[in-house]
């Protein structure tokens, strides 16, 4: 009995069951879930309810102030579309400091162990909430063109080609990115608005009176203040040398800053 019983054991191995694979999650569930955070505060839900409720008031105040001469589809869409502007910029840069500034960077990174999904996905999602509400400015400036025109009775002009309508929204695509890079930089929520609001109300104003003192800087604007550049999308793009220009500031501003920042949040220490 004792021989047989050592022979067996001898002649068939234990075996170890095999690990499972656990499927990765998809991202478009980690995009559904950034979207979600987006709205799961107060702070966020009113901050992307203000792109809604600006927008209503600019249409209204367009209507009840403008001259009858100005009275356009574009001058609606510029007007509901310059809030959106100033807080899409802002919505990105609060997702992206998310896991730091309220410290669920362990809870994520653990679920999806791939920063650079948690970061794409974060990206991915403040571009759907900028593509919906340049959606919705289009729309209410369609209907305030209609209603603003008929009250003040004037004809309905529709002056926004396609061509236009989408270096505009490539314009607040620009904007968007200028919160997602300060937000992979900083990391931080309180100092990431600080520098956005410097560079937004601050830069763009010393930038146009050193051009206007400095010759040597005048025709160097163009080229090296982003700002100044993405005018041009906004109005309407019709030389080559804009685009230029614009492709420039976004390298200068957007990428190389936004390497260094994909490189900072990759190493950075998540508490």
């Amino acid at each position: 009995m004792t021989a047989t019983a050592t022979t067996a054991t001898a002649v068939d191995p234990v075996r170890t069951p095999r690990r499972a694979e656990i499927a990765p999650i998809p991202l478009s569930r980690v995009v559904r879930v950034e979207l979600r955070k987006m709205f799961d505060t107060r702070s966020g839900f009113w901050l992307i309810a203000s792109i809604g409720i600006t927008g209503l008031l600019a249409t209204i105040a367009t209507v009840a102030f403008a001259p009858d001469d100005v009275l356009t589809y574009y001058t609606f869409a510029k007007a509901i579309g310059f809030p959106i502007t100033v807080i899409l910029p802002m919505v990105a840069l609060l997702s992206i400091t998310s896991e730091w500034s309220q410290r669920s960077g362990l809870t994520t990174f653990t679920y999806v162990s791939s920063r650079e999904r948690v970061v794409g996905a974060k990206t991915l999602s403040a571009v759907i909430v900028a593509i919906a509400s340049m959606l919705f400015a289009f729309a209410a400036g369609a209907v305030g063109n209609v209603v603003g025109s008929a009250i003040a009775g004037v004809p309905t002009v529709w002056d926004l080609s396609l061509g236009h309508a989408l270096t505009i929204v490539l314009g607040n695509l620009v904007s968007l990115s200028i919160g997602t890079v300060l937000g992979m930089v900083l990391r931080s929520s309180a100092g990431g608005l600080v520098m956005y609001f410097v560079l937004v109300l601050l830069v763009p104003n010393l930038s146009a009176l050193l051009a206007a003192s400095q010759e040597w800087y005048h025709d160097l604007q163009p080229w090296v203040d982003l700002p100044y550049a993405q005018t041009f999308l906004f109005d309407g793009m019709h030389t080559g040398a804009e685009w230029a220009h614009v492709l420039t500031g976004v390298t200068l501003w957007l990428v190389l800053p936004g390497m260094y920042g994909l490189r900072r949040v990759m190493r950075s220490e998540v508490k």
